[in-house]
């Protein structure tokens, strides 16, 4: 049992496709059978007491996808959004909402919006793209008072991030939050997202007990 817990998670979704494909089916048909590995997570995270998650959604670069498989992301993330509107969560959806590909149901969750009780803070990056994030601040900076430029990223109410969890076998951000992740530990789970079980989330956890946390110091 985990007994040093990060106090925020970022857990990137990857695999799908794949996993689809492996099952005979068409490839965006695994976007769908990413959803109940997610809310299985939201409610161990919640259990746990953990007070903050980053789900990575879709990226700038995904819509470069064909547009059946854009349909299908896009899609996923609106009906993850209704199911969590059943249940308690502070829900921020954070994503570059000028775009076509931003679905307009989730709108009205770019500020951070409380469900029911909340009780955990839960953060989708949905049309995110890491150039787009760090350009906000750029955009926004006063010449004449100096400030952290940090505080204008358009991710700016994310927090730090503690722990991030990939499944899917890959090695790589992908661009995920890179001024949240700075001093992130990375876990990497081989099987694929929609293999979601939670004994991979607690593996995940039991390893960054014996991470050694020092922020640099």
């Amino acid at each position: 049992m985990a007994t040093r817990l990060p106090r925020h998670v970022g857990i990137i979704p990857d695999g799908n496709r794949r996993w689809a494909e492996g099952q005979g089916y068409e490839r965006q048909s695994g976007y769908h059978f990413g959803l109940q590995p997610g809310l299985e997570l939201y409610k161990e995270c919640l259990a746990l007491g953990i007070p903050e998650i980053t789900f990575y959604g879709f990226t700038v670069d995904n819509t470069k996808r064909p547009g059946a498989q854009i349909e299908a992301f896009r899609k996923a993330c609106v009906e993850a959004v209704q199911e969590l509107e059943k249940r308690d969560a502070d829900l921020l959806v954070v994503g570059n909402t000028k775009s076509v590909y931003f679905p307009e149901e989730l709108l009205r969750y770019t500020e951070r919006t409380r469900i029911g009780e909340g009780r955990i803070k839960v953060n989708f990056l949905v049309n995110y793209g890491w150039n787009w994030d760090l350009n906000h601040s750029l955009t926004n900076l006063d010449a004449n008072r100096p400030r952290n430029v940090a505080d204008g990223i358009a991710s700016a109410q994310i927090s730090r991030i503690d722990l991030i969890v990939r499944w899917g076998g890959g090695r790589r951000l992908s661009g995920f939050l890179p001024v949240q992740s700075i001093y992130a530990d990375f876990y990497v789970v081989e099987e694929l997202w929609p293999n979601f079980s939670l004994q991979q989330f607690h593996d995940a956890l039991d390893w960054y007990q014996n991470q050694d946390v020092t922020l640099g110091g």
